[in-house]
């Protein structure tokens, strides 16, 4: 049933919750730190080389950009935050944002959390976990990137990843991912089904 990743098509951009569509069905979202390779993975699992737009540009995607699988399901492509070249107030009615929609949105089943394998689990990163523990949300985290370590260094990363969320009592669950070498996407598509009840 993965091939319902590739009919993914945009439907709208809101820059605030009040613009999202009605709050019913079900919607996956990714997260991550401005270039942390979440437009990539994206147009990885879906098979979609320009549905979402990769930008040398760290900071890019400044509204939530929601795109349609089927009459149910969506897929939700949420700002990325970090390094972004833009005013304070916008970053931080950015982060309002974010907020409220993982907190508040009924249909969210899920968040996809994008982290650099090289720099993993950065003071925004534990805020967007925070948020997700706060609104009783499963998280599960792609490190991206992982072909630019080796393979001994990748799992390293993993491991200590997943201790150090041990440690801070965050339940989320994690891979390796590569959107250049298509590592781990079979792994993605088992979570987005339970997620979507597929």
């Amino acid at each position: 049933m993965n091939k319902i990743y590739q009919q993914a098509e945009f439907i709208t951009s809101a820059a605030k919750l009040s613009q999202l569509p009605d709050d019913e069905g079900f919607e996956v979202a990714f997260a991550g730190r401005s270039n942390a390779g979440k437009s990539s993975a994206l147009n990885t699992i879906t098979n979609r080389k320009g549905l979402a737009k990769v930008s040398k540009t760290p900071g890019r995607t400044q509204l939530i950009n929601l795109f349609r699988l089927d009459d149910e399901r969506r897929l939700v492509d949420l700002p990325g935050y970090g390094y972004a070249k833009v005013a304070r107030e916008v970053k931080e009615r950015w982060q309002k944002t974010l907020g409220q929609y993982l907190q508040h949105r009924e249909c969210l089943r899920g968040l996809i959390l994008i982290m650099d394998i090289r720099h993993p689990l950065k003071e925004l990163d534990w805020n967007m976990l925070q948020w997700s523990v706060d609104a009783n949300l499963p998280v599960h985290i792609l490190l991206t990137k992982a072909d630019k370590l080796k393979a001994n260094a990748a799992k390293n990363v993993l491991s200590d990843v997943r201790a150090s969320l041990k440690r801070n009592g965050v339940g989320a669950t994690l891979q390796l991912f590569s959107s250049s070498k298509k590592l781990g996407v079979e792994d993605v598509f088992s979570i987005l089904n339970a997620w979507y009840d597929i």
